[in-house]
């Protein structure tokens, strides 16, 4: 659960929320509505890494695609299914 202040507040508090934003993502409102997102360097570099991770489902071959499709998760995972909701 990461932290949701208006951008007001950010700005009133900033030396406590940017030490907040190093344990947990700290989100920013602005209008009543999700407007930025502050995290530590390091969540924002792993973050740069996983993008350069990522192509386009369209450029698999069809053989990695089946074996995707015939793939089974074991048990021990099932939890990771809640980060999907």
């Amino acid at each position: 659960m990461n932290k949701l202040v208006t951008s007001s507040e950010f700005q009133e508090s900033f030396e406590a929320l940017s030490a907040s934003a190093r344990q947990e993502p700290v989100t920013i409102t602005r209008y009543g509505a999700d407007d930025l997102v502050v995290v530590s360097a390091g969540v924002f570099k792993r973050l740069k890494q996983r993008e350069r991770l990522t192509g386009l489902a369209a450029e698999l071959s069809q053989e990695w695609v089946e074996s995707v499709r015939a793939a089974k998760v074991p048990d021990e995972f099932a939890w990771l299914d809640e980060e999907l909701l």
